[in-house]
């Protein structure tokens, strides 16, 4: 390659830099910005290993100018290249918000093998400060790849802190902010770009949206509490770190934790894996945020619902005292994911079900069939058994109504301790509901939850919104660290040896007697 990603990010202090040496005079750091003022100065001195390879350059300069007051203000800068000029008194747009990129066409020509340097100088003349955010270079077939290189390096540290205060909404410019619960938040697709944006509801209705700066420093937002006062909210970056397995320097308050979800995106009328995601957001409240949306700096969009996860086994075959055959209206029906129905030719039945794995149930399910409701079950013992011979009974069920066709109800077993993990489950319906036949659409069997899961969306920067969805990655158990393995292996070895020679005296005396 015959130039490496080339940048200079004063959005920090010091400034991150790639391929670059850098020097400023009559400058400050401003908190987001290098800030020059007249006559001032930048200098950046970077390497080219072969220019013959380089017939252009691209080099864009993020800027803005502050303001005079109300008015819009002026400082013109020179852009040199080995001291020639590729702009001179150009005048960057003051007066706004958001930076400026300009950009500048660079002639092979200028570049030459080893160091270059590039200035650029506020003009004498100038009335307000020149705001220098970053400076990139590449050469023209791979314009973006030091901006993309930039933010990727950006990224990495991506678990942030922010020491946050509070103040009542519509209150005066006067009153005082008030101290509130540090924030602590860590999102990541692997995509390698920061946050823009944030919000998010807890599950005792609180409800935060907040907007950072750009480098990360500050945030600004709005806070409801679950009370509905509305606040206005501020933080200020106080740590930030990379993410690493269990963040050890990130104490977590609460019932707030990390999650991390093997992720799905739902496109083309399939659902297709996509990158983990890891998401965190504590605000030092008591509740846990059920509702995540974020938009990152490249303009990717995301939502995230968090629900608890129903954990249904499987149940692999099914037998029943009595099927309507000739209809297709069969047992094994149950256990499909399908409308059809079982029906059986009498107001009592048996169903006796195999699921795929022992299981400890919690919970199950049934369906109505699509007509006649006197044909729904009203009366049934659920029983468990590991052998399909020897029965426990585990829930008891009496003039229980279905008030709709194809209604779904889950009845929940009686918490209670050591409950077997049984194979076999049977469902003894002795009465229905008046009718001379049985029936049902569905059974499922269900386990204690499984953890959160989330349901939302993502949208990629110019492109539409696709489906997208999120289960639990499985924990791993940690591993015994080696001494301790070592020094539990050397004590159980002294155990049996000592073991061993109490068994050998005591032989010996055995055959002395």
């Amino acid at each position: 390659m015959s130039m490496e990603a080339t940048y200079a990010d004063f959005s920090v202090s010091p400034a991150r830099l790639a391929n670059a040496d850098v020097r400023h005079e009559d400058g400050r750091f401003a908190g987001s910005h290098l800030a020059l003022g007249a006559g001032g100065s930048v200098t950046m001195e970077f390497e080219v290993e072969d220019p013959e390879d380089i017939p252009q350059a691209t080099l864009t300069v993020t800027a803005l100018v502050s303001k005079l007051g109300p008015e819009p203000g002026y400082a013109p800068v020179d852009v040199l290249l080995q001291g020639e000029a590729l702009a001179e008194g150009l005048t960057v747009p003051g007066g706004g918000d958001l930076p400026q990129d300009n950009v500048f066409a660079v002639p092979g020509h200028l570049l030459k093998a080893g160091t270059n340097t590039l200035e650029i100088r506020s003009s004498a003349k100038a009335r307000s400060m020149f705001w220098l955010y970053r400076i990139t270079l590449d050469p023209v077939a791979q314009r973006g790849r030091s901006e993309r290189v930039r933010t990727a390096e950006a990224a990495r540290d991506s678990v942030f802190t922010y020491r946050t205060e509070r103040r009542s909404a519509h209150a005066s410019p006067s009153r005082s902010w008030q101290a509130a619960p540090r924030l602590l938040f860590h999102i990541d697709r692997d995509e390698h770009s920061l946050p823009a944006q944030l919000s998010w509801k807890g599950d005792d209705g609180t409800e935060t949206a907040i907007s950072f700066q750009s480098n990360m420093s500050d945030f600004h937002g709005v806070h409801r509490a679950a009370d509905g006062t509305a606040y206005e909210y501020r933080g200020r970056l106080t740590g930030r770190w990379p993410y690493s397995e269990g963040m050890p320097n990130a104490p977590v308050s609460g019932s707030h934790h990390l999650h991390r979800f093997r992720t799905e995106e739902g496109w083309g009328g399939d659902w297709h894996r996509s990158h983990e995601l890891r998401l965190l957001v504590d605000d030092g409240g008591p509740a846990p945020a059920e509702r995540v949306t974020w938009r990152d700096q490249r303009g990717n969009s995301g939502v995230a619902v968090l629900h608890t996860l129903s954990n249904e086994v499987e149940a692999t075959d099914v037998e029943a005292s009595g099927e309507f055959e000739e209809a297709g209206e069969i047992a094994e029906n149950l256990i499909e994911d399908s409308r059809d129905k079982w029906l059986a030719g009498d107001d009592v039945a048996l169903l006796d079900f195999t699921l795929a794995r022992p299981a400890a149930i919690t919970s199950y399910t049934l369906t109505s069939a699509n007509d006649f409701a006197e044909r729904d079950p009203r009366d049934w013992t659920l029983l468990g058994s590991h052998d399909g011979d020897v029965w426990t009974p585990l829930d008891v069920r009496i003039g229980e109504r279905f008030t709709d066709r194809f209604e779904t109800r889950e009845f929940f077993l009686r918490p209670r301790a050591g409950v077997p993990a049984f194979r076999h489950y049977r469902l003894d319906i002795t009465r229905n509901s008046g009718g001379t036949e049985t029936q049902l659409t569905g059974v499922r069997f269900i386990e204690a939850p499984s953890g959160k899961g989330f349901t939302g969306y993502y949208q990629r920067y110019n492109e539409g919104p696709i489906g997208y969805r999120g289960t639990p990655v499985p924990s791993v158990p940690a591993a015994l660290p080696a001494p301790r393995l070592a020094s539990d292996l050397d004590a159980a070895v002294e155990s049996l040896t000592e073991t061993a020679q109490t068994l050998a005296a005591l032989a010996a005396r055995l055959r002395g007697n």
